[in-house]
């Protein structure tokens, strides 16, 4: 809750604010909050900008993946001012609800097109990585953790004798523990040797810790010179770490755990049908023997016209 509450203020008062702080509740409509909700899926992504700089970067929504991205955002701001309105208006009665519980958010953007690297995707994008930020990549892609964990890693929280790391900076707020297997214990003896314990695993090059959104253009560039397409966000690491785990047939529980999401339900809607089951199994079995791809295709089209002549 810690980080996602501290998320959902900072956008309240970024971009809710700024839109209706003005605005008497009485006098709001339907169509003010609706133009306002689409524009908002219209709007360009705002981007890391130099502090100080007059104009703000931005990026537009061009590709189809990119308008569904900015209208997934539109309808979480259009929740968030959702939730605010019906809780004032709970303890004032009289306030015109329909306003804003009448519109209606855009459809079908809040699923995401999972990507997952495989391992060959996966070392070719770590060999193009530039030097200092190519150990963040490989902590991801062999922890699983989020790029803001790895950023505030501190020596203190590795133990290599038990083979763990301790992740405190976590989306939830409450922290979990992520587990080394050979590469990762040779990563993490490597990162941490000769540092005292409140030092960065993972620092910059110049010492500091790694910001917001720094992570983009690395990986856009070790994409492009790994060749690896379509581009791999830092998330994206993650999830194939989560694949990885589920196609070598780990519980859901246990990848549930790794990744630190709250139950189950996460894991299986991402990743169960990465993972040979029953029913996939069953399926496949049942549902041979058709012959209609391949040389099979051929045979089976000669054997009827064969028969079809001998009875005529």
């Amino acid at each position: 809750m810690g980080k996602s509450l501290a998320k959902t203020k900072a956008r309240i008062e970024a971009i809710i604010r700024p839109a209706f702080g003005h605005v008497k509740l009485s006098a709001l409509t339907r169509k003010t909050i609706g133009d306002w909700h689409r524009g908002r899926g219209q709007s360009p992504a705002m981007l890391r900008t130099r502090k100080g700089a007059d104009v703000r970067n931005e990026r537009a929504a061009v590709t189809e993946e990119a308008i569904r991205s900015r209208r997934a955002t539109a309808n979480r701001d259009l929740t968030v001012l959702k939730a605010a309105l019906n809780r004032f208006a709970d303890d004032h009665p009289g306030l015109p609800t329909h306003a804003w519980r009448d519109v209606k958010p855009f459809k079908g953007v809040d699923a995401a097109k999972l990507r997952y690297l495989s391992d060959d995707e996966a070392r070719r994008l770590v060999n193009a990585c530039d030097a200092e930020f190519r150990p963040m990549v490989q902590a991801a892609l062999l922890i699983g953790a989020r790029y803001g964990e790895l950023a505030s890693l501190r020596v203190s929280d590795v133990d290599l004798k038990a083979r763990s790391v301790w992740l405190r900076d976590t989306k939830a707020g409450k922290p979990r523990i992520a587990y080394l297997e050979a590469e990762g214990t040779a990563l993490f003896t490597a990162a941490v040797a000769g540092k005292l314990g409140d030092a960065l695993v993972f620092p910059r090059p110049d010492g500091n810790r790694w910001s917001a959104s720094q992570q983009d253009r690395y990986l856009k560039r070790a994409c492009a010179n790994g060749k690896v397409t379509p581009s791999a966000g830092f998330h994206d690491l993650r999830r194939t770490y989560g694949a990885r785990l589920m196609m070598q047939g780990t519980p859901l529980a246990v990848i549930a755990e790794a990744l630190g999401d709250a139950d189950e339900r996460t894991v299986r809607r991402h990743y169960a049908h990465l993972s040979e089951s029953y029913v996939s199994g069953l399926i496949r079995k049942k549902a041979a023997g058709l012959r209609i791809v391949g040389r099979d295709t051929t045979v089976a089209a000669m054997t009827v016209r064969t028969r079809v002549r001998s009875r005529s």
